[in-house]
Order: C-alpha cells, then structure tokens, then sequence
C-alpha cells in the first residue's frame, strides 16, 4: 500500500471553519502533514471546488490576494493529477460500479491515478476499498 494519500475538498473547506473547531484543527493538521511529507495529492477538481466555496460562500469570501497565496502554497505543492481521458473513463467505470456521483468518481479515480493507500473524505463511505485505495472519514 502507498504512503500517499489524497485530500478531498472538504479537508480544505473545514480547516477555514471556525464553527467546527476540532474539524478546523484536524483538518489543518492533515494539509500540513501532506505538505511536510511530499506524500499529499489533490487533484485540478478538488482546487476547483475549493476556490468556488472559497471565492463565493466563505465569510467573509477569500480575497483574490489570498486565493493566489493559497494556490502558491497549499495547492501547488500538492496538485498533481490532472484532467485526461483516461481519468474520465476510469471515473465513468467507477461510477457505473460503485454508483457513485460524478464528482466522487472522479476524486476516487484521482486517487487511484496517483496510486494513493488512503484518501480522506467525509463525502464516501469511510472503510470503503477501491482496489488498494482505502476511504477514511478523518473527523471520527
């Protein structure tokens, strides 16, 4: 099993929210954690997401300034896979198999793309396989 593992959206979106103080500081700790270990993946949809809640519902929404800081360092560090055909085949697979929501295959196939053990998400069904890959909700 890979020592990589692969952050959902929702990891980012926690650590901003002050309204749930243990997710914030779990969430924190795992962005950190990728960052330092060179072992954290995020795809070209999760910074997507991000920047939509980000930009759009914070509040106060993040500033331009501040989403180009956090591009610069949080995602730039961590962003590797990127949109192909091959990705969006394996996600049709996935989530004709799995019937899963577009969007939640296409973050598992990210992740399998990247050869990831673990991907942490609140969205799947924590202890869920995909092949090597393992679902793990990290706020219980």
């Amino acid at each position: 099993m890979s020592a990589r593992f692969f952050l959902d959206t929702n990891i980012f979106v926690y650590s901003f929210d002050s309204g749930a103080p243990a997710k914030a500081k779990r969430a924190s700790e795992l962005i950190r954690q990728a960052i330092a270990m060179h072992k954290g993946v995020v795809s070209y949809q999760v910074v997507q997401e991000f920047f939509n809640v980000a930009l759009r519902r914070f509040i106060p929404a993040m500033t331009t300034t501040e989403a180009e800081q956090y591009l610069s360092t949080t995602f730039r560090p961590l962003l590797s896979v990127h949109s192909s055909q091959a990705l969006y085949g394996e996600a049709l697979r996935l989530q004709w198999k799995h019937k899963l929501s577009w969007y939640d295959s296409l973050i598992v196939s990210s992740a399998v793309e990247a050869e990831c053990g673990i991907l942490y998400s609140e969205d799947l069904q924590a202890g869920q396989r995909f092949g090597e890959l393992l679902v793990k909700n990290p706020f219980v």
